[in-house]
């Protein structure tokens, strides 16, 4: 496939699937480590993320996790459960090439011989932006942790995730997919988080205690998933990451960040509303038509504080102090309802084991 960042910026791009297990990038975390695998079963909840915009896309590509971004943990959740067997790998889940490799990443890496049973269940609400495929990573991969005695720590986990962030192909492969650390961060940490590069946290911290978060979910006939994202993030989007990506930068370190530290949701809400129209989060947007600035402008100009489209959409997530009621009347004459009614997650993933005696 061919990217396109500039008028001096074309090369090819050889999108490569591979089977579950090979390629594995164990980053400088392999050696050797004290396991101490537990005997009954590990049991992790992590909340999804809604993803407000990365900050340069020309800073990552399926073979190079980064590129910086902003998002926050929301109270919908994925589950993992998983139990230490005496070899083989078994999963339970719709989607277990992800899981398989991922569980071989981790079984190389700290030298564990036996094998997992995995059970996973995601928030059934795939390809629309809320980060389906890293919340249930996130998940698998703290359970993994667990079960075997945690020899490594949360940091490192989101760390070797991002390095080893796949989707499954038709074939029952697996390719190396886009991943800027911030579903990762959310999921495990809760609140708003601002990445920077390479799957750096900068900065996070609680958001919009006690408000509401409302998604909707717009019809849409374009993917945002496959070969039509990966058109979409690396080439448009990258273009328009060169013209904006400096002033997008200065939104969150000068706007943004000030507004969270003072738990002002309407100032946050502005700088939001700013990076929608700018550099590749413009090309997210439109990637659907500009009707979802149509509902966008409508919910904002009805007075919600912060209205933003997570990741490549179409989901749109408000976040308001006002009442059910008044998201619904609006978004019933829009031709839209609520898909999900929940708050900010600031906790983020629990851990527990369940004793197998």
């Amino acid at each position: 496939m061919k990217i396109r960042g500039g008028d001096l910026d074309l090369v090819e791009y050889e999108f490569v699937s591979f089977s579950p297990g090979e390629n594995l990038r164990t980053l400088d975390l392999k050696k050797e480590y004290r396991l101490e695998p537990v005997s009954g079963t590990v049991m992790v909840r992590a909340p999804a993320r809604i993803h407000l915009s990365v900050l340069d896309m020309n800073r990552f590509a399926p073979d190079r996790p980064g590129g910086g971004g902003i998002g926050f943990a929301i109270q919908t959740y994925c589950t993992a459960e998983v139990a230490c067997t005496d070899s083989g790998i078994e999963i339970d889940y719709t989607r277990g090439p992800i899981l398989r490799h991922f569980a071989e990443v981790f079984r190389d890496v700290v030298g564990y011989t036996g094998g997992f049973r995995i059970r996973a269940r995601d928030h059934a609400h795939a390809h629309v932006g809320l980060g389906s495929t890293s919340t249930i990573l996130i998940a698998v991969a703290n359970a993994l942790n667990a079960a075997v005695g945690s020899p490594l720590t949360q940091d490192q986990l989101r760390l070797l995730l991002g390095s080893n962030f796949v989707e499954e192909t038709e074939e029952g492969n697996v390719a190396f997919g886009f991943e800027t650390g911030v579903g990762p961060a959310v999921s495990t940490y809760g609140g708003m988080a601002v990445m920077g590069d390479e799957l750096t946290l900068v900065y996070r911290r609680p958001f919009a205690e006690g408000r509401s978060v409302y998604i909707t979910i717009p019809p849409s006939d374009v993917s945002s998933a496959g070969e039509k994202e990966f058109d979409l993030l690396m080439n448009k989007a990258r273009n328009l990451d060169y013209r904006d990506r400096e002033l997008k930068s200065y939104l969150i370190l000068m706007d943004l960040v000030p507004a969270l530290e003072r738990g002002d949701l309407r100032r946050i809400g502005d700088v939001i509303w700013e990076m929608e129209f700018r550099g590749s989060k413009r090309a997210e947007v439109e990637h659907h038509g500009f009707e979802i600035y149509r509902y966008m402008a409508a919910l904002r100009d009805a007075g919600f504080e912060f209205v933003g489209m997570s990741s490549v959409g179409p989901s749109i997530a408000i976040v308001t102090d006002r009442s059910r009621d008044d998201v619904e009347s609006l978004l019933a004459g829009m031709g839209l309802k609520i898909a999900i009614a929940t708050r900010v997650d600031n906790d983020g993933l629990t851990i527990r084991v369940e004793d197998g005696r």
